[in-house]
């Protein structure tokens, strides 16, 4: 499948592959997990290997206007589960969203530390640790504020031939790229979470330096650990007894007295 890739005021060729199609059995639903790669005609002058993106899906995704989540790879925070950015509980908030609707698309892109990679990523937190917020860090290695691209998130969309949707995100460019690409946005659904003191001036900085769209309630601060961290929306027929499940709440714990 070829489509146009939008990059500012230019467009280019891009040709989008499907490599895989699997049945991915997760403790919210069992997902349809599409592979893709993605590349540009420059790219492919080159011999360079090109950009890779996955989605899920779930249910019917045609019948109305589904929910989806463009989300970025993050492993410390999905893997380590740290608590340093709220990567983790999105991806979950996400899931969990998406299964209680009973369809939509989570359109995962491996664009490590706002695409940097995580090498880089690592070093900005060096430098975070020393003062920086997570912008100054990445300037200050000589990286722009944002390196990643939706092009290939968009025409995994479109590979899916969804001209309106729900968009579950806090991100302004998010929502421009789709827009770009002539995808009709009924409604914005937010990406909230709320803050852990690990992850406040993160999450402040997003906010105020990047515009990033938050709710009063998901300013909040919540100590660790407070926020039990598994999900709470559990498919009926998950088990893991070595591994029991703990409610995911998003919810400010209620004071006692």
């Amino acid at each position: 499948m070829q489509g146009v890739r939008h990059e500012g005021s230019t467009a280019t060729l891009m040709t989008l592959k499907k490599t895989a199609e699997v049945i991915l059995p997760t403790r919210w639903a069992d997902f349809k997990l599409l592979a893709f790669e993605g590349a540009d005609a420059e790219k492919q002058v080159k011999g360079e290997l090109g950009e890779t993106a996955l989605a899920l899906t779930l249910g019917n995704i045609h019948r109305a206007p589904p929910l989806v989540r463009i989300h970025s790879q993050c492993t410390t925070g999905e893997v380590f589960h740290s608590l340093r950015c709220d990567c983790y509980e999105q991806l979950h908030l996400a899931l969990r969203a998406i299964a209680e609707e009973g369809a939509g698309i989570l359109v995962y892109e491996h664009q490590e530390g706002r695409g940097i990679g995580l090498m880089e990523k690592l070093r900005a937190y060096e430098l975070q640790d020393q003062g920086l917020d997570t912008i100054e860090a990445n300037l200050t290695l000589g990286h722009e504020v944002d390196l990643r691209n939706y092009a290939l998130s968009v025409e995994v969309l479109r590979f899916l031939n969804i001209h309106s949707l729900q968009l579950m995100t806090n991100n302004p460019e998010k929502i421009r790229a789709v827009r770009s690409a002539e995808i009709e946005i009924i409604r914005r659904v937010s990406a909230d979470v709320p803050a852990n003191p690990h992850s406040a001036r993160y999450l402040a900085t997003k906010r105020e330096k990047l515009g990033h769209h938050f709710s009063s309630a998901a300013n909040l601060l919540i100590p660790f650990p407070a926020i039990p961290r598994g999900p709470s929306f559990i498919r009926s027929d998950a088990t893991d007894a070595a591994s029991p499940v703990t409610p995911y709440l998003f919810q400010r714990p209620t004071s006692k007295g």
